[in-house]
């Protein structure tokens, strides 16, 4: 399955916390590359560079300049998973870009209480969540996998 990273945030100890867009935070440590890959002992002798980590353009990985890149494979792969109450919610935007379907598709499941507002779903101001546990049941795996 490809993973998009949603949010990243650098951490004490040279730590990133990573946000997937299917739902899952992980911990990803970026000391054990300060001796493996010479360009990222810049980050070990500056925090502030370090701080100043970004989701990468189309959220295909992190980066903190040009010459510094971590791929969303990478951080999924050898993240450690991290247990928060937001584990299996994702965007609408998200979901339908993962299985292949049309937001529309989504909002009409509710309105025929395909999928249950409150439940498999719910509306925090002008986005949609829904859990990925609904989209399995209702759609399957995802396509985009």
């Amino acid at each position: 399955m490809f993973h998009k990273v949603k949010a990243v945030n650098a951490l004490p100890g040279f730590r990133l916390s990573v946000q997937f867009a299917e739902g899952v935070t992980k911990l990803y440590d970026v000391k054990p590359l300060f001796e493996r890959w010479a360009p990222f002992r810049t980050l070990e002798c500056s925090p502030e560079l370090f701080s100043r980590v970004r989701t990468g353009p189309g959220g295909f990985g992190v980066i903190w300049n040009d010459d510094l890149d971590l791929s969303c494979d990478e951080l999924f792969a050898n993240g450690e998973i991290v247990k928060t109450p937001f584990d299996g919610l994702m965007a609408f935007t998200d979901a339908t870009r993962l299985w292949g379907l049309n937001e529309s598709t989504l909002r009409k499941a509710i309105s025929y209480g395909k999928l249950v507002n409150g439940v498999d779903a719910c509306k925090y101001g002008k986005q949609w969540v829904i859990s990925a546990e609904a989209m399995r049941r209702e759609y399957g795996e995802p396509a985009n996998s």
